[in-house]
């Protein structure tokens, strides 16, 4: 049997096992989230697509199976939603400044040198493409960390319906700062992790620590994590207000 097959099939057992029902949607979403991810990515091959726009419409579509097919539509659900897509969306234009301040879009030198016989004038922007990039890394945290505080609010305000909308903020705020350090650091080893080849590279090659600082390769992956970092550190100040906004103006919480 194929490797990637018995692996598949035991993350299966394994998700419905311990999930059930849920698990097994929360498998399911995986393969509808990597569909809309290539779909993507065959898009944006076309020199006349927006890679911003293509980005945006796939977080919407990621976020969407990540929280309400997983966790079916309800308030939470729907203020987490709101609040991965506006934090996707100023971070999108902010990584995509930062990009072109950075120049870390196209190939380094450590990628191409198997690749010199090919041509790179693909008639894409590199630099709109590096920001897709970083942003479709991010958006699970981003999703995630943003239930995880809308989550617990709605409980919060369900068993003290008195709270005004400052409490319920600052008790997302608290919420946010628990979970802040954890999904950090999940992603700071996640994408650091996939380049350790790379800097075993760097040592076999005599890299001092002024051209590994200043390696494209090596830039890209540092201002991935930041941004990163800046994305699930945002989602929790916002995902606080719209939920502690719609509990008090809405009263939803007392519904659930």
């Amino acid at each position: 049997m194929n490797a990637l097959v018995l692996l598949t099939l035991i993350l299966f057992v394994s998700m419905t096992i311990i999930g059930g029902k849920k698990g097994v949607r929360s498998f399911v979403a995986l393969f509808i989230n990597f569909i809309v991810l290539i779909i993507t990515v065959l898009i944006m091959t076309d020199p006349s697509a927006n890679p911003i726009l293509l980005t945006i419409i796939a977080c919407i579509l990621i976020s969407c199976t990540t929280l309400f097919f997983i966790n079916e539509v309800n308030h939470k659900t729907k203020t987490a939603f709101v609040s991965t897509i506006l934090t996707t969306v100023l971070l999108l234009f902010f990584i995509a400044f930062i990009t072109e301040r950075t120049m870390i879009q196209g190939f380094a030198d450590e990628e191409i040198e198997g690749l010199t016989t090919f041509s790179f004038y693909l008639g894409v922007d590199f630099v709109k493409i590096a920001a897709s990039v970083i942003i479709m890394s991010t958006i699970g945290a981003v999703a995630d960390e943003a239930i995880s505080i809308s989550s617990p609010m709605f409980e919060i305000y369900r068993h003290n319906p008195h709270l005004s909308q400052k409490e319920l903020f600052l008790s997302g705020i608290r919420i946010g700062k628990d979970l802040l350090g954890s999904s950090a650091n999940t992603l700071f080893f996640a994408f650091f992790g996939g380049y350790l080849a790379l800097l075993i590279r760097f040592k076999d090659l005599n890299y001092s620590f002024g051209q590994i600082m200043n390696a494209k390769v090596f830039r890209a992956e540092m201002v991935t994590i930041l941004c990163a970092g800046i994305g699930v550190a945002l989602i929790i100040p916002i995902t606080a207000f719209i939920t502690s906004y719609v509990l008090v103006k809405f009263e939803v919480g007392k519904e659930q």
